[in-house]
């Protein structure tokens, strides 16, 4: 594994950055990617942020958000700095394996496939080590860096509920706020702005709720994504609605995509580790926060992922008792 002074080392040394994450991307994606470009421009850099699938709805109010490009021509850069992404197939941009390499995560399931590996599972969002580069390149955070940095561990966090949230990473975030995020306007931006789609989607998703003990689980079909007009960037959080029930220690979403294979979403409140079960599908995540694809139909694919989390559910209550 590389060290912090590795990565500062390596960016300075080349002129040009690719700064990007993976497919699909989340808060913490979005955040760090756009505050990352920002530290590297202030270290005299030309970096430029990709998403292969855009920048979702409720994150384009962030600094920088509207210059996200989907598709990127590597032979203009000399590096890319990829973030909490697992592999450069994931990013989904073509051509970048050929640059000199980057990879910054925070995920327990990470790879080392970068020229630079820089991991620490400890962190509760790749926004923290964003900031370690920026701290160590000795970048001032502007309110511009503290805003994409600050909605990352937000999102990530779960609103500061997931089991990995620390001191540590509430240290981090009044830093941000010191620097100039408003908490308050980040907030209204991430869960009061969503798109009346994502409601009618949610709608659906809640009328095919199913719970079974400490289980619960949902669904939305292709037909169900048509009907409310809805895309994939707004299945993003549905999933927490199905683990909020008083109760239930892990759920999951799935989400029929085309092939009848389906995406899958698993969060957990802390007693069952579901990145390990992501991983047995060949995902992966946190342990509170996973997902994986997996081949339909429906009820085999439920049928597969509800009897590994009764299996870690049963092997949780037995280390517990004994």
């Amino acid at each position: 594994m590389n060290t912090l002074a590795e990565v500062v080392e390596a960016v300075q040394s080349r002129q040009r950055w690719v700064v990007t994450s993976h497919a699909r991307p989340d808060g913490d994606a979005v955040g760090s990617v756009l505050g990352c470009v920002q530290v590297l421009r202030a270290m005299g850099k030309r970096a430029d942020g990709y998403l292969g699938d855009g920048v979702p709805f409720i994150y384009r109010g962030l600094p920088g958000a509207s210059e996200i490009r989907t598709t990127v021509d590597a032979s203009l850069y000399d590096g890319v700095f990829i973030i909490e992404c697992d592999s450069f197939r994931r990013t989904q941009l073509a051509g970048i394996s050929s640059l000199y390499s980057i990879n910054i995560d925070h995920h327990d399931s990470f790879t080392e496939y970068a020229d630079i590996n820089y991991v620490v599972p400890t962190a509760a969002a790749a926004s923290e080590l964003v900031y370690r580069v920026a701290v160590a390149a000795g970048v001032a955070i502007t309110p511009e860096i503290a805003t994409s940095l600050y909605t990352a561990v937000l999102t990530d966090t779960g609103s500061f509920c997931y089991s990995g949230t620390s001191a540590q990473t509430f240290a981090f975030a009044r830093e941000m706020v010191l620097a100039g995020a408003d908490p308050a306007s980040i907030a209204q931006q991430v869960y009061f702005s969503n798109p009346a789609c994502k409601m009618h989607l949610l709608g659906r998703a809640l009328s095919n709720l199913r719970l079974d003990g400490a289980i619960s689980w949902m669904h939305v079909s292709e037909a169900d994504m048509l009907a409310s007009g809805a895309t994939e960037q707004d299945c993003e959080g549905l999933v927490n609605w199905a683990l909020s029930i008083h109760g239930v220690e892990a759920t999951a979403f799935f989400r029929e995509i085309a092939g009848s294979q389906y995406r899958v979403s698993l969060r957990s409140k802390g007693r069952i580790d579901v990145a390990r079960i992501a991983e047995t599908f060949g995902g992966g995540g946190h342990s509170c926060a996973s997902g994986h694809a997996i081949d339909g139909p429906y009820e085999v694919a439920t049928g597969r992922v509800l009897a590994a989390l009764r299996a870690a559910l049963e092997t949780t209550i037995r280390e517990q008792t004994r």
